[in-house]
């Protein structure tokens, strides 16, 4: 059972302390309270872990402060929706992200060169862009392969984005010592920006860097759906993050493993976008470069990334996070999928076409019911 107390309540309410005296009738319960200050509102949520059947769900009601009880059925309950639970997002940098916003996050897979990211930043810029993707910490398939420049690159990258306004970087993390160093970098750099840690579908179901990440309460989490996991085994895998204390979470769509998809490298699993916003309380993203895996065009000219792309927008995704590079051909990280930097202009009018499509049909359907 989940219980949401009124708006007014805080831990050090006489109304708050009510409901703790009435739960001392169950000790064979745990109690998880949760704090969040959201988007629309701030949040105080009382959550019984354990057999509560006999826990009465009037009773809780009728209790002073106490908005409403909800009955919890899936195992991802700090993230989930019930059924009737309000999502609530979360603020980083001046920046809302909740299932209404939208935002794209573009860049290098993995920072290179100095001058490479540098580009990326400058075009960010004159296209009015704030957020980036910069991997510093790469895995790969292969141990001989490019493994990202680690925290040497930290200080002049984030030098680089405060001198070009980036707001927001999202950026991989494969062990608990990156999230200090990164933080440590930032602080050395005079915070000039901000950090979203990324989980990558390679650490989909690494529950002790899921805690770890957790446990921090300072960077919001981006987690990538594993490649070869149901959508039930990737929410819950989400929940351990939420469930250490860190609830601003973004779950990310990049396609999954199966010969079903060939020839791109993943079979798209954009249709989940609308899923997901209705089984959690978390923004959906999508990434279209790593399904994809190519720069392939149709016989019209459109890049199959454009058209990944458009179908989780379309269907309501509230972030994009997208690969480009100032010269493909000599990325030493997932080349053959990078969109050349000077089709940012072309590729955010296209972005820009099918959001404003997806809220007039938003709205269509709206003023229909």
């Amino acid at each position: 059972m989940i219980i949401i107390m009124e708006p007014h309540v805080t831990k050090e309410s006489k109304e708050f302390k009510i409901l703790m005296e009435y739960l001392e009738r169950f000790p064979h319960l745990k109690v998880k309270v949760l704090e969040s200050k959201g988007v629309t509102r701030s949040l105080l949520e009382v959550h019984l872990i354990g057999e509560d059947y006999m826990v009465s769900s009037h009773e809780i009601e009728s209790l002073p402060g106490v908005e409403r009880a909800v009955r919890v059925t899936s195992k991802y309950r700090l993230i989930g929706r019930h059924g009737e639970l309000d999502e609530i997002g979360f603020e980083y940098k001046g920046l809302k992200f909740d299932q209404h916003s939208f935002h794209l996050f573009v860049g290098l897979c993995a920072v290179d060169t100095y001058e490479n990211a540098e580009a990326i930043f400058k075009a960010l810029k004159e296209n009015g862009i704030s957020c980036a993707r910069m991997g510093a910490y790469k895995p790969r398939t292969s141990p001989y392969d490019f493994q990202g420049w680690g925290k040497k690159c930290l200080p002049w990258l984030f030098e680089l984005a405060g001198k070009y306004d980036i707001k927001i970087i999202v950026m991989e993390v494969l062990a608990g010592r990156h999230i200090e160093e990164i933080k440590q970098s930032l602080e050395e750099a005079g915070n000039p920006c901000g950090v979203i840690l990324q989980i990558g579908t390679r650490n989909a179901q690494n529950f002790e860097l899921l805690k770890e990440v957790g446990r921090q309460k300072e960077f919001p989490v981006l987690y990538k759906r594993g490649y070869g996991l149901t959508l039930e085994e990737s929410l819950n895998a989400a929940e351990y993050i939420a469930s250490e204390g860190n609830t601003k979470i973004i779950f990310c769509l990049r396609g999954v493993r199966t010969h079903l998809g060939d020839p791109h490298r993943n079979l798209v699993d954009f249709a989940h976008v609308p899923v997901v916003k209705r089984l959690t309380r978390l923004p959906v993203c999508i990434d279209p470069s790593h399904p994809i895996g190519s720069r392939a065009e149709d016989p019209d000219g459109i890049k199959d990334i454009y058209h990944a792309t458009a179908q989780g927008v379309i269907a309501g995704a509230n972030a994009v996070l997208v690969e480009f590079h100032p010269a493909p051909e000599k990325a030493l990280c997932d080349g053959p999928q990078a969109i050349p930097i000077e089709e940012l202009p072309l590729y955010l009018k296209y972005v820009n076409k099918v959001r404003e499509t997806y809220l007039e049909l938003k709205k269509m359907v709206q003023e229909a019911k």
